[in-house]
């Protein structure tokens, strides 16, 4: 019996949903993301840039969409040690050894699309020689992403020799910055997707979280449009939210901040930017342009725009110029004092996108830092996510009891294929109640496919009726059919059932081409 057709087509790269997770998850994947409570690093400084430390709960206002709201819980984090330790509420609040120690969770992102091996590897080193700097209850992780797959170089580990020999691994890999650079397809999307799964995978690490992102020459929307008819009109930043919104929403939803590093060198960092501490950076007297002038060099401006964005956005700072040969060692010195504020947000799980400002209270002349937004996402697109991760780093979403099978494949228009699909959903693993007279629920699926080339599909839901007479019995299964379309090339796939009456994630993962599964 056929219920429906998903179409899935992988075009030369389709838009991937812009924000798109619960059963045992691949290894690099977290549990179903908790955002009972929203926490938020906060730094303030004086008009010099000095910290101001001993500040107490009562002198901060925290407010969502203008609204003030209570503070659930605070402490002040003093050189890698919180000063109170925190109420326990359910897990939701920093994690705060005994003694007091807060570790931070350096995860370290290399984009080898925009990458050039030497300036990549200079990057590298110097991280390398900074390790120093990191505290005893620190985490490194490193990944890399090569436009078709994202690799782990290493997960979460404080061992100096561990760490050193995935930064001596990762400079040994391939950089592709020279090839993209003469047009052979860098997409600045498909690295933001990639960096935006990594860090919703690396999502349950303990104490701080802060991204380091290597990348070089994200470009943005603006692409579209002729730059100096925006800069007349005040639209420099135009595209900037729609681009790289994925990857913000992301770190700002699992408690990330990012601090991105140039490896193109973009030139010095704003010397007048409030959010970055002049004193503490060696910033003041620096001559830097800002402001996207219609005769300045467009490139360089716009992916110092986005430097900044994706820094201001998330409350992290961003790594210029010279400021990229010591990205561990300042990024180390920035997040070990801050005030560490939660609350418990509202939540309509309806992907809105909501305001975060917090205020010290009657001291205007203080500046503060910190995330911007958060996303109350939804238990759709968490899923969507999952399977769109699944697809990015392999493996399969909850539990890999779907059963898929492929039928010859037929020719569905100019260099696409219509590959007929069984979908055989165990119905032991799903929630089948009474009503009407009949045994019911309506699942979701999802499927979503990539080619050898890392362009891949949307993942579009379609809503399955399971209908039955009577209830179901151990070992009993549903088939759903349908038809994949897609180019004619092979394909990975990763295809999930989730079961909204219970949670459930029943998914399947394997290859797929022309000649159909192998």
């Amino acid at each position: 019996m056929r219920f429906g057709t998903v179409a899935a087509v992988t075009s030369c790269i389709a838009a991937v949903p812009v924000w798109g997770q619960e059963t045992p998850l691949p290894e690099l994947f977290s549990d179903t993301i908790d955002v009972r409570v929203v926490n938020v690093e906060v730094v303030v400084t004086d008009r010099r840039g000095n910290r101001v430390p001993g500040l107490e709960a009562k002198d901060f206002e925290l407010l969502v969409d203008d609204e003030q709201m209570p503070i659930k819980y605070f402490t002040e984090i003093d050189d890698g040690r919180a000063k109170t330790l925190p109420e326990d509420r359910g897990g939701a609040t920093p994690a705060v050894t005994p003694e007091g120690q807060v570790g931070t969770n350096y995860l370290i992102f290399i984009d080898e699309m925009s990458a050039i091996r030497q300036n990549r590897n200079r990057i590298l080193r110097h991280i390398e020689e900074d390790l120093d700097a990191l505290g005893p209850a620190d985490r490194v992780a490193l990944v890399a992403f090569d436009g078709r797959s994202l690799t782990r170089i290493t997960d979460w580990t404080s061992s100096r020799d561990e760490i050193e020999a995935a930064l001596s691994r990762a400079r040994d890999r391939t950089a592709l910055g020279l090839l993209n650079k003469f047009g052979l397809g860098f997409e600045t999307r498909r690295s933001v997707m990639a960096a935006a799964g990594t860090v919703r995978s690396f999502a349950d690490a303990p104490g701080r979280k802060v991204m380091l992102l290597l990348a070089a020459g994200w470009d943005t929307q603006v692409d579209l449009w002729n730059p100096r008819v925006l800069w007349v009109l005040g639209l420099s930043d135009a595209g900037l939210a729609d681009l790289y919104g994925p990857l913000v929403h992301a770190a700002n939803l699992v408690g990330y901040s990012l601090y991105p590093i140039d490896m193109g060198g973009a030139g010095p960092a704003r010397p007048n930017d409030p959010r970055v501490n002049q004193k503490e950076f060696g910033l003041t007297g620096l001559a830097a342009p800002w402001g996207g002038r219609p005769d300045e060099p467009e490139d360089p401006q716009r992916w110092r725009d986005v430097l900044h964005y994706l820094a201001d956005e998330t409350g992290g700072l961003p790594m210029i110029s010279f400021l990229g040969n010591r990205a561990l060692a300042e990024t180390a010195e920035d997040t070990r004092s801050y005030y560490w504020l939660g609350f418990e947000p509202p939540r309509a799980e309806d992907d809105t996108l909501h305001d975060i400002e917090v205020r010290v209270g009657g001291k205007p002349w203080l500046r503060v830092r910190s995330r911007q937004n958060y996303l109350d996402m939804s238990r759709g697109t968490e899923v969507t996510m999952l399977v769109e991760g699944a697809l990015l780093f392999g493996g399969t979403p909850g539990a890999a009891t779907l059963e898929i099978r492929f039928g010859a494949p037929e020719k569905a228009g100019f260099r696409k294929i219509a590959v007929p699909m069984e979908v055989r959903i165990p119905l032991e693993d799903l929630t089948v109640l009474p009503a009407g007279g009949q045994w019911m629920n309506e699942v979701e699926f999802r499927l979503t496919v990539i080619d050898e080339y890392g362009d891949h599909s949307d993942t579009p839901l379609s809503r399955i009726p399971i209908l039955r007479a009577e209830a179901p019995m151990p070992g009993q299964t549903f088939v759903y059919e349908t038809d994949l379309v897609m180019r004619k090339r092979p394909h990975r796939y990763v295809a999930a059932i989730h079961d909204p009456l219970s949670g459930a994630i029943l998914s399947s993962s394997g290859s797929v081409g022309p000649e159909g599964s192998p």
